[in-house]
């Protein structure tokens, strides 16, 4: 089980890491840096931040960051580790680099293939959810909402959104869809469009700790550090909900 500090330290790390992010972009935006060199120096600089952070703090630990090279993914001791660090250092560089605040800093500890301490940062919007203090899910409005991509909404998310009559709120990083449940701007996130471990280990730390339901689209609960670490699909919303959605997604 994690102790306080990794809660505090999940949460310092994502949130220090989106503050460097957001100086970055406005430093690099000043100097008239095209898109892609944004995006490419937000992942870079933010992927060599963290790693030094955990190495200095949790020697002892793995780490799993999506930036790191492929050979770094799947480096044997990582999956011998009980305590694996899971990273996304920019979570929606796409919307970074647009000067969009829809984008997040995952920072996600796995012990034994659960997420037990995490925070993601969502900077563009001065605000860092952690399970060392998860906050309350709001109350549910009358008429649901489905959170989905901004240019792809995936076929099983229109079929859950017609099986509840709710709504399509659109937004870019997983991160972001993730949390706007906790922010109350929406319902139900269903992906299915392809993932990996990065992208949805912190948001499920911090959604579970706040007691909503996250899983596979079929109900399979989500294991991490795994040999190979694509997991494609994923479902967080609200526990009451759950059945429905699932059975929706089918």
């Amino acid at each position: 089980m994690p102790n306080p500090e990794d809660h505090q330290l999940a949460r310092r790390l994502a949130g220090e890491a989106g503050t460097l992010l957001l100086r970055l972009r406005a430093e690099l935006q000043a100097e008239g840096a095209d898109e892609r060199r944004t995006k490419d120096e937000g992942d870079r600089r933010s992927h060599e931040w963290l790693v030094a952070e955990l190495a200095r703090e949790r020697p002892d630990d793995a780490v799993l960051s999506e930036e790191a090279r492929a050979g770094e993914r799947s480096d044997a001791a990582r999956l011998r580790s009980r305590r694996v660090w899971i990273i996304d250092p920019l979570d929606g560089t796409r919307e970074f680099g647009e000067g969009r605040s829809d984008w997040a800093v995952h920072v996600a500890l796995v012990e034994d293939g659960v997420p037990t301490a995490g925070a993601v940062a969502l900077p563009g919007l001065d605000q860092v959810l952690d399970t060392g203090s998860p906050p309350a899910v709001p109350p549910a409005p009358e008429r649901l909402r489905v959170v989905v991509s901004r240019s792809r909404p995936p076929a099983e998310a229109m079929r859950i959104a017609h099986a509840l009559d709710a709504e399509l709120v659109e937004m870019g990083s997983a991160g972001a869809k993730a949390m706007a449940i906790l922010r109350g701007e929406a319902d139900v996130y269903a992906h299915s469009g392809g993932q990996f471990e990065w992208d949805s280990a912190a948001p499920v730390a911090v959604a579970s700790a706040a007691g909503l339901h996250c899983s596979r689209l079929d109900g399979a609960p989500l294991v991490y550090n795994r040999v190979d670490s694509y997991l494609p699909d994923l479902l967080v919303c609200r526990p009451e909900h759950a059945a429905k959605v699932i059975a929706a997604s089918a």
